[in-house]
């Protein structure tokens, strides 16, 4: 939080820009097949491959949507030889799914 100030604090003061913002993060977890590859890789790197076997998806799909999480800057992506290798793009992202999760389990 910023400044040790409150949540309700805090979600006043954010600028229009940044709750249309917040608001593009969160329709990102909006497709199913999105979070279920974020939720592969909570336990590490994967190329294409791993995720599309994982999830019993064909690569097409998977790569678009790969792409719509790399543009949200959810996950990062490396190069290894020909094949592309994925990772959740920091701690927040395993923070957040981590939440969600704990949520729809109250």
């Amino acid at each position: 939080m910023r400044s040790g100030r409150s949540i309700e604090h805090i979600i006043r003061d954010i600028p229009e820009e940044e709750l249309s913002d917040l608001a593009e993060l969160f329709k990102v977890f909006g497709d199913s097949t999105r979070v279920r590859i974020l939720y592969d890789l909570i336990n590490g790197e994967k190329n294409v491959t791993e995720i599309c076997e994982d999830l019993e998806m064909n690569q097409s799909a998977v790569s678009h949507q790969l792409k719509i999480l790399r543009v949200s800057k959810l996950i990062n992506a490396r190069r290894s030889g020909k094949a592309m290798i994925y990772s959740l793009a920091d701690e927040h992202v395993k923070t957040i799914i981590a939440m969600g999760i704990e949520h729809i389990e109250e």
